[in-house]
């Protein structure tokens, strides 16, 4: 899969209950930190998983803590031009689940 990371936004949507709980430290900050800790993997990894299983353009992902999980949802436009969303967990980079968006 060709990256363009011009055109990928990396959106960091860190609830409040952060990794480095109420604290000042800014979002990517946080997720930097948290990657170095080996508490989740590079986005840059989670990449590579994508694009082995899911081939097209990646367009949006998110790094989410959803009830104590982190995950990263990545939007990736097929080579059939059909959007999906696939769910990642973050620590290990497996797959939760993926769904096609409505048009």
């Amino acid at each position: 899969m060709n990256r363009h990371f011009s055109t990928l936004l990396l959106t960091l949507s860190l609830a409040p209950a952060s990794l480095d709980a109420q604290s000042a430290t800014p979002d990517y900050e946080t997720a930097r930190r948290a990657v170095l800790r080996g508490e989740m993997l590079p986005l840059e990894r989670i990449l590579t998983l994508v694009e082995a299983d899911h081939p097209g353009q990646i367009v949006e992902v998110e790094l989410e803590n959803e009830d104590g999980i982190w995950l990263y949802e990545v939007e990736v436009l097929t080579p059939a031009g059909h959007l999906i969303e696939i769910d990642l967990d973050a620590r290990t980079g497996e797959i939760l689940g993926y769904e096609e968006e409505d048009d």
